[in-house]
């Protein structure tokens, strides 16, 4: 079969690849579509030593199963595989759990024409949903699940606070489509100049950027911080206002100091949010269905084979997009 192989930092290539290899409990996927991740990315960049070229990369999945439970079932997937015994698993918060694999990480993932993933992964799709649709379902699952974290730690209903995204990568362009879908006051501070100019198109929010200037101090009930580097964790505490919850969703940078004077003194919910339950999967599959973060015409989708521009694009901020989908031939 034919694959998108990370190769080497800042090389990925497009080759022959063997077929998968089907274990007991797997389904056998025909991809249909694959979006390219944030933190594939990061491994593209040679930054995450959890993957190591050569390795398949890509976990924004959508496919047809060919092989195994259920031949024929159009679906999406949790790529992250949980051992269903831990307590955070019974507690039905699998993304916790300490013995979890994942595709596109630990084994081969969806960036080619086959893959095999175990049949408790799947998630079905609704009739008619466009692959490019369905391939969204991971990243606004990360959303959709930081946004119920600050949900559940705020003192009053979010649509009474105003809200500031640091980041208009697909993280922060999908939470501000959501947030704005239930009519919270939104801004979002992004670098890319043809990523703000979108995010103001299809999101319908205000963007400033973070180069030229920092947010209003003390004004945002809450913050979602999709980058995860020094100046945006110190952005995001002065940002919100006392009693305010500041998410930390991005991971570019692993350590940094914080205001912890800040963080005290107006009791500041500091909340770490990693990717999403299967509950959330099966949550975002319906609110996509529902049309909750739009038309989503700012996808664009590029052929596999040309997976290495794609990349070459991203890294370089050449495309207004915040999230390309592959497409297998």
């Amino acid at each position: 079969m034919k694959a998108l192989v990370y190769t080497a930092p800042g090389e990925v290539t497009y080759r022959d690849e063997a077929d998968p290899v089907v274990g007991a409990g797997d389904a056998l996927l025909r991809i249909e579509a694959v979006g390219i991740c944030g933190s594939d990315m990061h491994a593209f960049h040679g930054h995450d030593p959890r993957r190591h070229p050569p390795l398949i990369l890509g976990h924004e999945l959508v496919g047809t199963v060919i092989d195994g439970a259920g031949i024929g079932r159009r679906v999406t997937a949790n790529p992250l595989i949980v051992c269903g015994l831990c307590d955070p698993c019974v507690q039905g918060r699998n993304n916790l759990c300490r013995r979890r694999a994942m595709v596109g990480m630990t084994r081969p993932g969806a960036y080619a024409e086959r893959m095999a993933i175990p049949a408790q992964c799947l998630i079905d799709l609704p009739a008619g949903m466009p692959a490019r649709v369905a391939a969204l379902t991971e990243p606004a699952a990360t959303a959709v699940h930081a946004i119920a974290l600050a949900e559940r730690a705020r003192w009053r209903p979010l649509n009474e606070a105003r809200a500031l995204i640091l980041g208009g990568g697909a993280i922060g362009l999908l939470a501000a489509l959501f947030l704005r879908h239930r009519g919270v006051d939104v801004t979002l501070a992004e670098t890319n100049p043809l990523r703000r100019a979108s995010a103001e198109c299809h999101a319908g929010c205000a963007t400033y950027d973070p180069r030229e200037r920092g947010p209003e101090p003390d004004a945002y009930g809450f913050v979602i911080d999709a980058v995860g580097a020094k100046p945006t964790r110190q952005a995001a505490l002065a940002a919100v206002q006392p009693g305010g919850v500041v998410l930390h969703i991005g991971l570019q940078d692993w350590a940094s100091e914080i205001d912890m004077r800040k963080l005290t003194l107006d009791e500041i919910t500091l909340i770490g949010t990693y990717t999403y339950t299967t509950a959330d999967l099966r949550a975002t599959v319906a609110a996509l269905g529902r049309g909750a973060f739009g038309d989503l015409s700012w996808v664009e989708e590029r052929a596999l084979a040309d997976g290495a521009r794609a990349f070459a694009d991203l890294d370089q901020g050449r495309t207004a997009a915040a999230k390309l989908v592959l497409v297998p031939g």
